[in-house]
Protein backbone atom coordinates (compact mmCIF):
# COMPACT_ATOMS: atom_id res chain seq x y z
CA UNK A 1 0.00 0.00 0.00
CA UNK A 2 1.22 3.53 -0.74
CA UNK A 3 -0.02 7.02 0.04
CA UNK A 4 -0.20 9.70 -2.63
CA UNK A 5 1.56 12.93 -1.60
CA UNK A 6 0.31 16.44 -2.36
CA UNK A 7 2.63 16.39 -5.40
CA UNK A 8 1.02 13.18 -6.71
CA UNK A 9 4.01 11.03 -5.78
CA UNK A 10 4.10 7.59 -4.19
CA UNK A 11 6.83 5.39 -2.80
CA UNK A 12 6.82 1.91 -4.29
CA UNK A 13 7.09 -0.82 -1.68
CA UNK A 14 10.47 -2.54 -1.56
CA UNK A 15 8.96 -5.88 -2.59
CA UNK A 16 7.57 -4.30 -5.79
CA UNK A 17 10.89 -2.61 -6.63
CA UNK A 18 12.77 -5.86 -6.09
CA UNK A 19 10.29 -7.94 -8.10
CA UNK A 20 10.62 -5.61 -11.10
CA UNK A 21 14.34 -5.06 -10.68
CA UNK A 22 13.86 -1.31 -10.25
CA UNK A 23 16.78 0.80 -9.12
CA UNK A 24 17.38 4.53 -8.92
CA UNK A 25 16.76 6.01 -12.36
CA UNK A 26 14.70 3.09 -13.67
CA UNK A 27 11.93 4.11 -16.06
CA UNK A 28 8.47 2.64 -15.54
CA UNK A 29 5.27 2.69 -17.58
CA UNK A 30 1.75 3.01 -16.22
CA UNK A 31 -1.27 1.72 -18.11
CA UNK A 32 -4.89 1.24 -17.16
CA UNK A 33 -6.26 -2.20 -17.96
CA UNK A 34 -9.79 -3.21 -17.03
CA UNK A 35 -10.01 -0.46 -14.42
CA UNK A 36 -6.66 -1.32 -12.82
CA UNK A 37 -3.37 0.52 -12.92
CA UNK A 38 -0.55 -1.66 -14.25
CA UNK A 39 3.07 -0.75 -13.58
CA UNK A 40 5.77 -2.17 -15.86
CA UNK A 41 9.49 -1.63 -16.06
CA UNK A 42 10.11 0.14 -19.36
CA UNK A 43 12.45 -1.61 -21.76
CA UNK A 44 14.29 0.91 -23.92
CA UNK A 45 14.18 0.30 -27.67
CA UNK A 46 17.98 0.50 -27.69
CA UNK A 47 18.12 -2.70 -25.65
CA UNK A 48 16.71 -4.55 -28.66
CA UNK A 49 18.75 -2.66 -31.23
CA UNK A 50 21.94 -3.55 -29.38
CA UNK A 51 21.33 -7.26 -30.04
CA UNK A 52 19.88 -6.89 -33.53
CA UNK A 53 21.86 -8.91 -36.05
CA UNK A 54 23.95 -10.75 -33.48
CA UNK A 55 22.80 -14.12 -34.76
CA UNK A 56 23.37 -13.33 -38.42
CA UNK A 57 25.01 -15.97 -40.45
CA UNK A 58 27.27 -15.96 -43.44
CA UNK A 59 25.14 -18.67 -45.01
CA UNK A 60 23.69 -17.55 -48.32
CA UNK A 61 21.77 -20.70 -49.18
CA UNK A 62 18.87 -20.04 -46.86
CA UNK A 63 17.61 -22.04 -43.93
CA UNK A 64 18.70 -25.46 -45.20
CA UNK A 65 22.31 -24.39 -45.59
CA UNK A 66 22.27 -22.66 -42.21
CA UNK A 67 20.99 -25.84 -40.54
CA UNK A 68 23.68 -27.92 -42.27
CA UNK A 69 26.38 -25.56 -41.05
CA UNK A 70 25.00 -25.62 -37.50
CA UNK A 71 24.71 -29.41 -37.40
CA UNK A 72 28.15 -30.01 -38.85
CA UNK A 73 29.33 -33.13 -40.72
Amino acid sequence: MAIVTSKGQITLPKAVREALGLTTGSVVEFTIEEGRVVLRKAVPVDAFRRWRGVLRTTATGGTDQLLEELRGP
